[in-house]
């Protein structure tokens, strides 16, 4: 079995599982021939702002409205996807890159039929991506292309080299950013370093941990004053906020997503409004292919001297 197959059993497997409505049929093949999959990255400029647990429920969110996800936990030197969810993979990205187990081996199963890819924990070579292993990974994502909607990115936290090159990479880019004076700071500077070092110009901006619309809606002007007055031909867009809801520390406790363990929490309603709200919108990509456009379009990028990066 290769391993578009093995994902393709992994999720009609769940979907059995599913009392919802099952996924609906892949769209049609692009002028090329090839599906185009939405590649978004999930960052935050600090850590601690509760970014994993937003990739999660997220993803449960896009399951139930029938997507195929396939969530890439690409914090990795620092995985906790699968610790979140209660999940206990037998093996993470370290076996693959290590070429001990092939790609649809190290496929685990979340709930509502996500797919995930788990990284690995306390794995300094992870880190920073060498070349040879992006490409190596470049090559396994894109025979999933046909068998995914949606690639969902849970990077790590800050402006570390694999933040910047999953960020790069992916269509769409969200900043989650909380009320906290050094998450706003934070998360400006992510933008900031994406636009100006590598002319990244489209973003969305999430605020978790507040009160009310009322508050969201000021973090995202205070972002966004400081990035019109300081970055040029930028965008950002208010993509929406997930309130302080207590369920949510009570659902990281019992390893579940919120989501599931309470759909009706002000936080899961939020959640899913959020999923809705990225399926309404056609995002950035233009049609510019599926994975394999994810990954080509930072390779023919030119590469940043080694004086530059020191300059920087």
């Amino acid at each position: 079995m290769d391993q578009a197959e093995g994902l393709r059993t992994l999720i009609d497997r769940s979907g059995q599982e599913e009392t919802l409505s099952p996924p609906v049929p892949f769209r049609e093949p692009n002028m090329k021939g090839q599906r185009s999959p939405r590649v978004i990255a999930v960052s935050s400029g600090k850590g601690g702002v509760g970014k994993t647990n937003v990739v999660a429920n997220l993803a449960l969110g896009l399951t139930r409205l029938r997507k195929r996800v396939l969530v890439l936990d690409a914090d990795l030197g620092l995985a906790n996807m699968d610790v979140l969810l209660g999940l206990t993979p037998r093996y993470t990205i370290e076996q693959f890159f290590n070429q001990e187990k092939r790609f649809s081996e190290i496929i685990i199963q979340g709930p509502g039929g996500m797919a995930i890819v788990p990284a690995g924990s306390g794995v300094f070579d992870l880190v920073d991506l060498s070349e040879s292993q992006k490409l190596y990974l470049q090559s396994e994502l894109d025979l999933l292309a046909e068998d995914v909607d949606i690639l969902l990115i849970d990077t790590g936290a800050g402006i570390s080299r694999n933040v910047l090159y999953f960020n790069m990479a992916a269509h769409e880019s969200i900043i989650l950013a909380t009320p906290e004076p050094t998450s706003i700071t934070d998360a400006y500077a992510l933008i900031k370093v994406l636009s100006t070092r590598f002319e990244k110009k489209h973003f969305s901006i999430l605020v978790n941990v507040v009160s009310n619309e009322r508050e969201a809606r000021e973090v995202f002007l205070k972002i966004s004053r400081v990035a019109d007055r300081f970055l040029r031909s930028l965008s950002l867009d208010y993509l929406g906020f997930i309130p302080f809801d207590e369920k949510i520390p009570e659902a990281v406790r019992l390893q579940k997503a919120v989501l599931e363990l309470y759909p009706q929490a002000p936080s899961s309603r939020s959640l899913l409004a959020v999923a809705k709200s990225l399926l309404e919108r056609s995002g950035p990509n233009d049609g510019k292919g599926g994975i394999q456009f994810f990954w080509q379009q930072l390779l023919d990028r030119p590469r940043t001297s080694e004086k530059e990066r020191r300059m920087g």
